[in-house]
């Protein structure tokens, strides 16, 4: 069931983003060669805790950690461990905070060091092609308009558009209808209403659009081993266009 939020709930649902934005900020500091994912996990726990909130993701359908920590070819899910950032990845780091009752999701995918002018490509295209997508949110907008705007971007630079992954409704509950496709067909789909929230999150591979889970049942991969990128924010949908909660 989609929900229409409130001003109480999309009040809520701004303080709970504030904390969010803060949280990837401070590990954005911390991404650097030699760190341990685990560290960032660290960070993004203590954080969202001392404001008084709970990290969405932790154990959430059992998942272990705060936050996700996906590298080079890991698409999403990535565990944090004790496996250290290298000089020339790029790392994916997805949070979802709890507070005051409603849920918000955000995700970066950043650079540890210098890296190649085709990895930085692809976190520029992954990101454009989130705001590419929210030019389509408006009430009264069909979703397939938002994911055909993502798709195209992303084809046109040479990348490929996760399939078996997609964005989501957010509010009371993590996951929320509708389900948010990063591909679509113009004039298709549900119609968007104000008031509405969602997570609308690009996954973008460099090679084939096809993955994989890996042995640790939450990471995926691809499959052909070339790296990927995930942008995501919580917004809502607005009279005009969409507001952008975690940005």
């Amino acid at each position: 069931m989609i929900t229409v939020k409130s001003r109480e709930a999309l009040s809520r649902m701004k303080a709970s983003a504030k904390i969010l934005k803060d949280t990837l900020s401070l590990l954005e500091e911390n991404v650097k060669a030699g760190v341990a994912t685990c560290e960032l996990d660290r960070l993004a726990y203590e954080y969202i805790t001392k404001a008084g909130a709970r990290p969405s993701f932790l154990n959430y359908n059992g998942y272990p950690a705060s936050v996700c920590t996906s590298i080079d070819e890991e698409v999403v899910h990535g565990i944090p461990s004790k496996r250290k950032l290298e000089e020339g990845q790029i790392v994916g780091i997805d949070i979802g905070v709890f507070f005051e009752g409603y849920h918000t999701d955000a995700a970066r995918t950043f650079p540890v060091g210098k890296i190649s002018p085709e990895k930085q490509k692809l976190i520029d295209v992954t990101r454009q092609c989130f705001f590419e997508g929210i030019a389509a949110v408006k009430d009264g907008a069909r979703l397939g308009d938002v994911g055909y705007r993502i798709q195209r971007h992303a084809e046109s630079n040479g990348f490929s558009v996760v399939r078996d992954l997609v964005g989501h409704g957010i509010g009371e509950s993590m996951h929320e209808d509708p389900s948010v496709p990063n591909f679509g067909k113009p004039g298709h789909g549900i119609r968007l209403i104000e008031g509405m929230t969602l997570a609308i999150e690009p996954m973008i591979n460099a090679g084939s659009y096809h993955v994989k889970w890996l042995d640790d049942g939450w990471t995926v991969g691809t499959c052909d081993g070339k790296p990927s990128a995930h942008y995501e924010n919580t917004v809502v949908v607005t009279k005009e266009g969409a507001e952008i909660l975690t940005l």
